[in-house]
C-alpha cells in the first residue's frame, strides 16, 4: 500500500494528446498512486514531423511541453520534459531518404540545439539521445555517437541530465567516461529500458519485477520506468501507466522500502535535481 507521502515517478513515458490516451493515461497513473512523471517527446515521425533541419523539432517540443503542462494538473505531484531527438531517426534519414550518415548526424545535432534552448528557459528538464539498439553499419554507428557525445556536450553546458536510448547492456563505463570527457558527470547520464545492474551511468529500470528486485538488492542508484509508448496502433505495447504505482506497492509488500525511496526521492534529486517531496501535496 502506498501511503499518502510517498511520490511515485515515472521516468520515462509517453503521452499523445492527439492520437493516444493523452490525459486519460495520466489519470490511470494518478489513480494508481502515481505523482510524477517525465515525459519523453515522442519521435518527431510518430507526430507528423519529417525533420531537414533543427528548427523542424520545435512543434513536437512544444507540443510536448503543452500536454506536460496538462498533466501536471492532474497529479499530486508534477510532470516535467525532456526533450531531444530519438536516435532511430538515423536510419529513416539514411535509409529511407538517402542521407550520408554525416549529414543525419548535423539534422540531429540540430535537433538537440533546439532542445537545448528549451532547457536553458527552464521548460524542460533535460535531454534525450542515444544510438540505435539494433544492428547498423559502422558509419552509421559513428554518426550516432557522435550525436550522443554533442548531447553529453549540451548537458555539460546546461548542467542537466541527459536519457539515453541505446543498445541492451549492462555495461556502460565507455559511455560514462564520454560523458566524463565532456563535462556531463556520469549519474547525470540515464539508460532508458534498463535491467536492474548497469555498471557507468544511472539504470531507469522497466518495471518488472525481476529487474526490479535486482535493482533493489544491488543497492545503488536507480530509477523506475514504463517507457509508454501511447500509441493506439501498438495498445500493448511495453507496460502501461499503471504499472509503477502498482510496481512501488508491490516493492512496499517485499519489505523494499529503501529502494523506494532511493528510486523516488535519492535517485531524481541527485540526476535531475528536482524534489519529489516537495513537490508533492497529496491529501493524507
Amino acid at each position: 500500500m502506498i501511503d499518502a507521502e510517498t511520490p511515485v515517478l515515472d521516468n520515462h513515458l509517453h503521452l499523445d494528446p492527439d492520437h493516444g490516451r493523452g490525459l486519460e493515461a495520466v489519470d490511470d497513473f494518478a489513480r494508481m498512486g502515481g505523482t510524477h512523471l517525465i515525459v519523453i517527446n515522442k519521435p518527431s515521425w510518430h507526430l507528423g514531423v519529417e525533420a531537414d533541419a533543427g528548427e523542424d523539432f520545435r512543434s513536437v517540443f512544444e507540443r510536448t511541453i503543452e500536454i506536460v503542462s496538462e498533466a501536471s494538473d492532474r497529479l499530486y505531484g508534477r510532470a516535467w520534459p525532456v526533450l531531444g531527438v530519438h536516435p532511430g531517426m538515423v536510419s529513416r534519414l539514411v535509409d529511407e531518404r538517402g542521407l550520408s550518415p554525416q549529414e543525419a548526424a548535423e539534422i540531429m545535432q540540430s535537433g538537440l540545439e533546439v532542445a537545448a534552448e528549451y532547457v536553458r528557459d527552464g521548460e524542460a528538464l533535460g535531454l534525450k539521445s542515444g544510438r540505435p539498439h539494433y544492428d547498423v553499419s559502422d558509419d552509421v554507428w559513428d554518426a550516432s555517437n557522435a550525436v550522443m557525445r554533442h548531447a553529453f556536450e549540451l548537458g555539460a553546458d546546461l548542467e542537466c541530465a541527459v536519457q539515453l536510448h541505446a543498445e541492451a547492456s549492462s555495461d556502460f563505463t565507455e559511455v560514462a567516461e564520454w560523458a566524463e570527457d565532456a563535462g556531463l558527470p556520469a549519474h547525470r547520464v540515464v539508460k532508458h529500458y534498463a535491467g536492474g545492474r548497469l555498471e557507468g551511468i544511472t539504470p531507469s529500470v522497466m518495471s518488472e519485477k525481476d529487474r526490479l528486485e535486482v535493482a533493489a538488492e544491488r543497492g545503488e542508484p536507480f530509477l523506475m520506468e514504463t517507457d509508454f509508448v501511447d500509441d493506439p496502433d501498438r495498445p500493448g505495447a511495453v507496460l502501461g501507466p499503471k504499472t509503477v504505482p502498482r510496481r512501488v506497492a508491490w516493492l512496499l509488500e517485499q519489505g523494499y522500502e529503501g529502494a523506494v525511496r532511493t528510486a523516488h526521492v535519492e535517485t531524481p534529486e541527485v540526476v535531475y535535481g528536482i524534489d519529489t517531496e516537495a513537490t508533492l501535496e497529496r491529501d493524507a
